[in-house]
Formats: C-alpha cells, structure tokens, sequence
C-alpha cells in the first residue's frame, strides 16, 4: 500500500482502538457492586444512550465544521485531544453525576469523528472500492483494543480509576497526534452552493431511492441490537457457553467481518455492484435470526456450533451492509457535502436507529422475558427476523442501481 493508505489505515486503526477499549466492558464494570462503581442498570443504560444522542447531532456540528470551515484532519486532531483528556478526567471519577455530565461532553466530541474519519479517507481514495480493505483496520483496532486492555489488566496497571476510561484516553490523544500527519482534507467552501453544508445533506432525502436507503439504514440499525443487546445472554443462558467465554464466542462476528472486508468486499463490488452487496448485506441478518429463532427446538450440542457459526453472518451484514452503505453515501453525495452526509447516515444509524433499536430491544426483551422462559428466545428473535426480512424485500424490489441514480441525487439540490 501507498503511504497515504498505511496512514489511512492507522487512522481507522486508532479510531476504533479508542471506542473498542471501553464500549464491550464498561457497563459490567459501573454495576459491578463488588469490584466496580455499583450504579444500577438504569444509570448504566443512560451513560450509554449519551453516544447515540451525540450522533444524533453530528451532521449539525463535525459535519458543518469540515465541509465548511476547518480542514477534517485539524478537526480530527482536536476532537481527539479534548477526547482523550475528558476520557482521562471521567476514569478517575466513582459517582454517576459527575461521570455523566463528563461522558456527556465526550461523546459529543467523539461523534463527528466516526463520520469524518470515513470521509477524509474516501476523499484520498481514487476508487471508493478500497475503502473496505482501509476500513478493515478499525475493526482490528477494536480488537487489539481489548487484548491490550486484558495485558493491562494482568500486569495490575492503574487498579484505582476506570481503566478501560484511562486506555481511550491514552489511545485518544496518540490519535490527535497522530491526525496531524494525515493528509490535507480541505472544506470543500470554494464549492458550496449553500453555506450550511447540512441544510444541503438534509435535501438528499428529496431523491426517493436515496430516501428508502435512509429508511431502511435505520430500520436495519434498530434490529441490530438484538444482537448487540441480549445476544449474550442468549448463549449463556440457552445454550450453556460460560459467561468467561461468551467475548471469544462473540468475536467469530468481528472475524467475519475481518474477512469479508479484508478479501471478499472489493471483489463483490467489482463483480456484482453497490446494489447487490448492499442486498447480501441486508440478507445476511434475518438468516442469523432465524437460526437463533430455532435454536429452542434443538438439543444444546446440536444447535450450540450451529448458532456459533452463524455468528459469522454478522461480519458479513455488517461488511455489506453498513461499510458499502458509508460507500454509496460517497457516491451519490456531491463533492462539497460527503462530510455532512456520512454524518446524516450517522445520525440515522448509530444515532437515532441505536438509541430506539436499544429502547425496542429491551421492550421486547421485558414482554416475552426468555431467561426465565427460554422457549420465549424463539419469540424474541422472530422479531428482529421478520423486520429485517422486510427490509430485503423492500431493498429488493424497489431499490434502483446507485450507479444509475448518482446524477438524480445530486440534481435534487437544484
């Protein structure tokens, strides 16, 4: 690779390390009473909905900043920095006010960075096919991420903070360093039809095909957190997988996805094109469901490795779906706006689809209850299934070639 695309690389890399060190493990480690801060799940929930809210404003502040004002790298830089020293301060705090109000200003300046990280490098990209193969690094990030955080853990380092806290902080501030020997990204104002760069993104939705994508992006987004929600507690409690061992089952997803973007992502899109792997994306989560749906009606050792190895359906709907979503986004959005449309998708997916995927979840998980009732999990998942189902179909029948649409979504500005 060209020096451009080992920095881009490093980039995702760092990026997701910083989210990867504490989004898996720090809310057993708030409720845990005995040797972590004992907050209930409640508090826990509300500390984590602080993300999805953040996202939710993106379009509207990293967004705006980078397609108009400051180059993305220099925004990069400084939004990591006072990441990386607010994620310090909250590692050293134990009561819930302060540790909220202080995650709080975090996560608003860590959300446009999840955007602006995918548009500065599709902006180098000569070909938008590449992305997967520098997106592919964040997920190694995320995990290398969690294996440092387990050496830190052996060798006894900072015992009396949040540690998972104190490593993002740490990772976040290399990144800030590390940002300002990425490439120049420039505010694309010299271009700008409109001063308000997310005023123009919000105008993409008035291309039907571009709408329904959004529609489904979100939908789509919502269901995943049945797999990120209970899923856990579904292996353990159904299928019998200790508790210790539910992370290295869990990361047969993560491998998937490693796989999928690292040697099967550019030679999908190159043979079969943005609709179809956007399709196989869609596809691949009511398949894992539906096997979690019927993992009841089967003998534990039968449905154990057979639920294990549809995990790996995951990195394939994620690959597909949401990496070649950030990829059709590029294309159809105009040169002087992709900062503040990746931040729209942003804010439809890890924002708004998080934040009531998550709410849903848990409604449905207090409706059919399945710890206590496990034959209930089929009732759980057929949820999911069914929704997800619908998206394919309606992606299938009605979502048109984006390729052929490009030109339509940018008129719709005029």
């Amino acid at each position: 690779m060209s020096s451009i695309r080992w920095r881009l690389s490093a980039m995702m890399f760092l990026q997701y390390a910083i989210w990867g060190a504490w989004a898996p493990v720090l809310w057993p480690y708030m409720t845990d009473v005995k040797k972590g801060l004992g907050m209930s799940d409640p508090q826990a929930a509300l500390i984590f909905s602080l993300l999805p809210l953040a996202c939710i404003l993106a379009p509207f502040t990293g967004g705006q900043i980078a397609d108009r004002w400051v180059s993305t790298e220099k925004f990069l830089a400084a939004a990591h920095l006072l990441g990386g020293i607010f994620l310090i301060w909250a590692s050293h705090m134990t009561v819930f006010g302060p540790l909220l109000a202080v995650f709080a200003v975090y996560t608003l300046v860590f959300a446009p960075t999840l955007a602006l990280t995918n548009s500065l490098a599709f902006h180098h990209l000569s070909d938008e096919k590449d992305f997967g193969i520098i997106r592919v690094f964040g997920t190694i990030g995320w995990i290398c991420a969690g294996l440092a955080l387990t050496l830190w853990r052996g060798k006894g380092f900072m015992p009396d903070v949040t540690d998972c806290l104190m490593l993002a902080g740490i990772v976040s501030i290399v990144m800030a360093v590390f940002c300002l020997t990425l490439p120049h990204t420039p505010p694309a104002k010299d271009e700008a039809a409109d001063p308000l760069a997310f005023r123009e993104a919000f105008v993409l939705l008035k291309n039907p095909n571009f709408l329904l994508f959004m529609v489904i992006a979100f939908i789509v987004t919502t269901e995943l957190q049945f797999y990120y929600g209970p899923t856990g507690t579904f292996l353990e409690k159904l299928l019998e997988i200790p508790n210790a061992k539910i992370p290295m089952t869990m990361a047969v997803g993560q491998a998937g996805e490693v796989i999928a973007m690292a040697f099967l992502l550019r030679w999908v899109l190159k043979r079969w094109g943005v609709r179809r792997a956007l399709a196989l994306g869609v596809i691949a989560w009511p398949l894992r469901y539906f096997v979690f749906a019927a993992a009841p009606f089967g003998a534990v050792e039968v449905m154990r490795p057979l639920v294990v190895a549809s995990l790996a359906l995951h990195g394939l709907g994620y690959t597909f779906f949401f990496v070649v979503s950030q990829i059709y986004v590029d294309m159809v959005a105009p040169k002087d706006i992709r900062a503040s449309a990746q931040s729209l998708l942003t804010l439809a997916t890890l924002g708004i689809g998080n934040y009531l995927g998550t709410l849903f979840t848990g409604w449905i998980m207090s409706v059919f209850n399945p710890v206590d009732n496990p034959a209930k999990w089929t009732h759980v998942f057929l949820v999911p299934c069914a929704l997800t189902v619908a998206c394919a179909l309606a992606f299938l029948l009605f979502f048109k070639d984006p390729e052929k649409e490009t030109g339509r979504v940018q008129k719709a500005r005029a």
